[in-house]
């Protein structure tokens, strides 16, 4: 009888498969169209809201969270900008003061004078800005009261200077110092008033 000299000739058939799946694999493979280099993916379209175009709300810079309309963030920001002139010149004005009565005196009249002039003159400038500003629907009694403190805060820097100027021992100065200051912290306490009539957050 022949003898058989592979018992089991069914065994290389699988690695046969195996190497023929991985020549098919290979050339087709090759055969694919490599991607081109100029290829740009097209992104999908974005949207970018605009802030205050439609002119419908307004954040207000430096109030988390205070939204208004523009016309009243316009009207809140000169308010702040001259919020913050007047309380410069309310420093001044103390400093003048505080100078000229030292002992010894460490402002000489000359300089306390023209130091005052400036006050009174940069005050002045500053309440009749306040009384051009147009307020917003809502803010007219606001505004009227801004008037007001800011005009007693100019009436008072001319006092001072009078009085500086006249025969008073610094009574009258004193006085008229005393009296800017107060209108300055009452104008200070309008503008946050006007900020809440318009619905934006307190001032930092």
């Amino acid at each position: 009888m022949a003898v058989n000299p592979d018992p089991k000739p069914g065994r290389w058939i699988l690695p046969l498969v195996i190497l023929g799946m991985i020549a098919f694999t290979y050339f087709f493979v090759r055969s694919l169209p490599e991607a081109s280099p100029d290829t740009t993916l097209v992104a999908g379209p974005s949207t970018t809201a605009a802030n205050g175009v439609d002119g419908s709300t307004t954040t207000v810079p430096g109030q988390p969270g205070g939204t208004v309309d523009d016309a009243a963030a316009t009207y809140l920001a000169e308010l702040d900008r001259i919020n913050g002139e007047l309380a410069a010149l309310e420093s001044e004005l103390t400093a003048v003061n505080t100078g000229f009565d030292a002992e010894p005196r460490a402002i000489e009249y000359g300089d306390a004078e023209s130091r005052m002039e400036a006050v009174v003159s940069a005050a002045q400038a500053l309440a009749d800005q306040v009384a051009a500003l147009a307020p917003p629907a809502g803010l007219e009694a606001n505004q009227e009261a801004l008037s007001g403190a800011i005009g007693l805060a100019a009436s008072a820097a001319a006092e001072a200077l009078s009085g500086l100027q006249s025969e008073d021992p610094g009574d009258l100065r004193r006085a008229a110092g005393a009296a800017f200051t107060t209108a300055t912290t009452d104008f200070d306490a309008e503008v946050e008033n006007a900020r809440a009539a318009a619905g934006a957050a307190p001032d930092a």
